[in-house]
């Protein structure tokens, strides 16, 4: 691992876990010019940033390995393909910020915005290491941190997925629909991170029925915590 990385709280002994929410906090979220681009550019680059939740005193954070591409209106998968709805508002307004919505009747997924205000596009994060805030996230998942977590893959399971990541954030569309993504003032929001994530693979999007055979899933290879298939091509 490269010197200055977040080391994954799998490993880390409590000294380094300090010292890893230390570095956490002096991470400047990523700048709004950085998704004023297409969300096939924003997507891959994307990954080894850390998305970030504020919580009072606290930090909530893991490292971004999994994210898919969605392109606007000329996308029949995206949200803002047939045009802009009540629903799909903050797609069509200025780079980074967190589009929300709710699917299946039950879960949340969080999305950031791309291109210039008035040109839908989004990239949905699919999974995150977890790197800071562990109970915390347990508990807004319904978890007992101390044994469903210590078990084989508990870990892996509180964030591998749209829908546990936003659990275990907290996110939900009324709190976080329309957050700044790119403002140090946000209690939800994306910042840099100090080393390379790694070798990038991409390929199809998964869990959709138009357009599932385009490539635009982005993930890192060789991390437990990518949520689908990981056998596709390298970048």
């Amino acid at each position: 691992m490269h010197k200055g990385t977040l080391k994954s709280p799998q490993k880390a002994s409590q000294s380094s876990w300090i010292a890893a929410t230390a570095r956490l906090r002096k991470l400047r979220p990523v700048p709004r010019r950085f998704y004023d681009r297409s969300p096939e550019l924003v997507a891959p680059e994307l990954l080894g940033k850390v998305l970030i939740r504020r919580q009072g005193r606290k930090l909530l954070a893991g490292r971004i390995v999994e994210v898919e591409a969605y392109l606007g209106q000329s996308d029949p998968a995206s949200h803002a393909f047939r045009g802009p709805t009540d629903r799909n508002r903050v797609m069509f307004g200025p780079p980074g910020f967190a589009y929300v919505y709710f699917t299946y009747g039950m879960h949340y997924c969080v999305n950031a915005t791309c291109l210039e205000e008035g040109t839908a596009g989004a990239v949905l994060i699919r999974a995150i290491e977890p790197l800071a805030g562990i109970d915390e996230m347990a508990m807004n998942r319904d978890l007992n941190p101390s044994l469903d977590i210590g078990l084989a893959g508990g870990l892996k399971a509180l964030t591998s997925g749209p829908a546990r990541l936003c659990e275990a954030l907290g996110i939900t569309r009324t709190r976080d629909d329309g957050k700044d993504l790119a403002s140090a003032t946000s209690d939800l929001y994306i910042a840099g991170a100090p080393s390379a994530p790694g070798q990038v693979h991409r390929g199809p999007r998964v869990g959709i029925t138009q357009a599932a055979d385009w490539p635009l899933r982005f993930y890192l290879v060789g991390s437990p915590f990518v949520s689908g298939p990981k056998t596709k091509a390298k970048m």
